[in-house]
């Protein structure tokens, strides 16, 4: 599960959820007499409690479970998301009518009082009404789509001869890095990509010929600058070589690296070194 897959529209059911459970322990029926001495709650009516605020609580429960989940769920051919959306719309739909008739076939015994509805019903009218608004709404309103834990920035580079920081794309502190690029503590450097041999050359110089005349320098690459990126949406990435299987899967709240571009493709590194194509770059943010 990813939490940051959550979106602005996923904290306001949570939100509504949390305000809908507390409206529970509320009183029901809000009495002017004296002789009113105990007022109930939705735990002492079991239908209530269950068409109103648990099932609220359960849709919006669903709704979130789907966010988080990478693939989503079915439960007898239907998706725990449009399920749990569907309970939260009963559960306003319910209350609404609820709210004007709070005692049902007992309205008709209003002797000694007058009885109303109380602080229970009005507050769970209110936050099934906007968590059924906004399990509804979540996936339809772009204010709403956007991350509820923004990703974290990458960290900048520190300048030269400062500790740098450590982590994915840092060295350690007071550490040579080992790998790709470079060389290992106390070892020497070995021919290859960016060192040269014994007897060549270091990069930037010129290698003279054997008739003494001195080649013109190679031209220049592309001037493409790696940088750090976040998807807003879980995206796949494909093997270099265009075969259509996935190879890693990018998730937001995670930055990555895009050591290249292949058209209107995005060469990306994971943080365990897999390398594949991202085709669909939309949204995506820059570090």
């Amino acid at each position: 599960m990813n939490i940051r897959s959550l979106t602005r529209g996923d904290g306001v059911v949570i939100v509504a959820a949390v305000v809908l459970f507390i409206a529970s322990f509320l009183g029901t029926f809000s009495c002017d007499s004296d002789s009113c001495t105990s007022v109930p709650n939705a735990w002492d009516s079991l239908g209530l409690l269950m068409s109103v605020y648990l099932a609220g609580v359960i849709g919006a429960a669903l709704v979130l479970l789907t966010r988080l989940l990478p693939q989503p769920r079915k439960v007898l051919g239907l998706d725990l998301g449009q399920l749990g959306a569907a309970l939260t719309v009963f559960a306003a739909w319910t209350a609404l009518w609820t709210i004007f008739d709070p005692l049902g076939s007992f309205s008709d015994v209003q002797s000694v009082a007058r009885i109303g509805a109380g602080a229970g019903l009005v507050l769970g009218l209110i936050a099934a009404l906007v968590l059924a608004a906004a399990a509804v709404a979540s996936p339809l309103v772009p204010a709403l789509k956007g991350p509820l834990v923004p990703a974290p920035r990458p960290a900048q580079p520190q300048p030269y001869g400062q500790q740098g920081q450590t982590g994915y794309g840092y060295p350690g502190s007071g550490q040579q890095q080992t790998g790709y690029g470079y060389p290992g503590a106390g070892q020497p450097q070995q021919p290859g990509y960016g060192y040269p041999g014994a007897g060549q050359p270091a990069a930037g110089q010129q290698q003279p010929s054997q008739g003494g005349a001195t080649p013109p320098p190679a031209a220049p690459g592309g001037d493409f600058a790696p940088f750090w990126f976040a998807v807003p949406v879980p995206r796949p990435i494909y093997g270099e070589d265009g075969a259509p299987t996935p190879v890693a899967e990018l998730t937001p709240g995670t930055w990555y690296l895009a050591v290249d571009q292949r058209g209107q493709d995005l060469v990306a590194q994971t943080q365990d070194g897999k390398r594949g194509l991202l085709r669909d770059t939309t949204g995506i943010q820059r570090g």
